[in-house]
């Protein structure tokens, strides 16, 4: 199931050119209006989801990367050990790999991860994000929806 790791290879790069291409046009923390409920806003964001441990003082920079670094390693191993029968739970993986790697680099070379999504409804915002918060998301629903559709068959079977 290795062969499938160009998934993330696919996110880190897309991750990395939409925010690259956020940081270069558009204002730090000034939202551009595309529809309206979205905007995009260019936001720096020094923590983790939801801006968690944001004023920690730095050290949390490194314990995030290095977070992503462990666990992006043993989800690649866990897609190796995968058989072909257990696609669909390598593409969660992979998907999860790709974007934790993405905002991992943005905090290893920046020390923030570069969002730009920015979702609102009747004054209300959900919290900005990228390409690669949206990768390990979806790779984690996938893994929920496999790991339920896995425990129906077993259940099935007994």
């Amino acid at each position: 199931m290795l062969r499938l790791i160009w998934i993330s290879v696919v996110v880190f790069v897309l991750d990395q050119w939409s925010k690259g291409w956020s940081s270069a046009n558009l204002v730090y923390l000034v939202p551009e209006k595309v529809t309206f409920f979205f905007n995009l806003t260019l936001a720096h964001n020094t923590g983790a989801a939801f801006s968690f441990l944001s004023d920690a003082g730095g050290w949390q920079r490194w314990f995030f990367v290095v977070l992503a670094v462990v666990v992006s390693s043993v989800l690649v191993v866990w897609v190796k050990r995968l058989t072909s029968e257990q696609k669909l739970e390598a593409t969660g993986l992979v998907l999860i790999i790709g974007g934790a790697l993405g905002n991992a680099w943005d905090r290893a070379i920046d020390g923030y991860v570069v969002d730009f999504l920015s979702f609102h409804y009747a004054g209300y915002y959900f919290a900005t994000f990228n390409v690669a918060d949206i990768a390990i998301f979806c790779g984690a629903v996938i893994l929920i929806f496999e790991s339920l559709r896995v425990a129906k068959q077993e259940k099935a079977r007994t």
